[in-house]
């Protein structure tokens, strides 16, 4: 049972240093975060989600269920790729935001 809480307190530990870490580093980096700030970034998100679904609905609009050209299919893999890294990075600024390392501000 020692041993257990040696690993549960050193756990806590690291846990701990690593929260204020991540606090130091962004909040140097970003401002606290606010309804004002926060709310244009999600609508960014969607949009791109929007473009992404809109590339991918192109299969559909095909007559006679034809393959798309190579262009349509590069310009898809584009609204992909950029939809993800935005969706993403808001996940992990939601979990900056779970986790205490950003400031939250008043809106």
């Amino acid at each position: 049972m020692d041993e257990l809480a040696k690993q549960q307190r050193f756990l806590l530990e690291i846990e701990q240093g690593i929260r204020e870490a991540n606090r130091e580093v962004i909040h140097e980096r970003i401002p606290p975060i606010t309804a004002e700030n926060l709310l244009p970034f999600a609508v960014s998100v969607a949009r791109l989600r929007a473009r992404y679904l809109e590339a991918a609905f192109k299969f559909a609009e095909k007559a006679g269920g034809d393959p798309i050209n190579d262009d349509e299919v590069a310009d898809m893999r584009l609204q992909r790729q950029t939809y993800e890294e935005a969706r993403n990075a808001f996940e992990a600024l939601r979990h900056a935001i779970e986790r205490g390392y950003v400031k939250i501000g008043d809106s």
